[in-house]
């Protein structure tokens, strides 16, 4: 059990790690939360007009949850993984060093989803891209991504507690996406690449 905190808080620490306010101030671009939606992800970084730094961005808040799923399953078992996996999105969407107002965890899970299981991770990424090339709304294409991951692990994996913790994870990520939704809702959504 307490193997299995130590795991949780781990991956929790590396969530926590707020890479687009690090890469963007250390740009000398400011704060990051002070322009756009005031979200530190890679998609309020690229309105910064800084696509290196957004793909920087996207990266390693995707790593972030790579790496808590290697090192649990590296030194404990799958159900370690899968905390650590969760808890590194839990991390970046509640970071203690920015008083608990982080991301909206999209890059991080599908980080955690390919480490962990990777095809479902895939299903997620190719659902994200067709969605962005079409309608170019990183919000609904994040939330359609988001919605496939519990079935498409249940379907790949016949695994119940993956499904679970994915269908666990999609609603915070809606919870995240909550003021996009009412943006979508009402037209004023913008698109990807727009400056807000």
């Amino acid at each position: 059990m307490i193997s299995y905190i130590l795991f949780a808080l781990l991956g929790y620490l590396l969530g926590s790690v707020p890479f687009g306010l690090v890469l963007t101030k250390a740009a000398g671009l400011g704060d990051i939360r002070s322009i756009g939606s005031g979200n530190i992800g890679a998609t309020n970084v690229l309105r910064t007009g800084n696509k290196k730094l957004a793909a920087a961005t996207l990266v390693l808040d995707g790593a972030k949850g790579a790496v808590a799923v290697l090192i649990a399953r590296a030194l404990a078992d799958n159900d370690a993984a899968l905390l650590a996996g969760l808890f590194s999105i839990i991390g970046h969407i509640f970071p203690v060093w920015l008083k608990f107002k982080g991301g909206k965890g999209v890059a991080t899970t599908l980080g955690m989803l390919l480490a962990l299981s990777p095809l479902t991770g895939m299903i997620a990424c190719v659902t994200w891209l067709l969605m962005a090339a079409t309608l170019r709304y990183s919000s609904l294409s994040a939330l359609v991504a988001m919605l496939s991951t519990p079935i498409s692990a249940y379907l790949a994996y016949h695994d119940f507690r993956l499904s679970l913790v994915c269908a666990m994870v999609a609603a915070l990520v809606f919870y995240t996406h909550r003021a996009n939704i009412k943006r979508l809702l009402k037209g004023e959504e913008p698109k990807i690449g727009k400056k807000k």
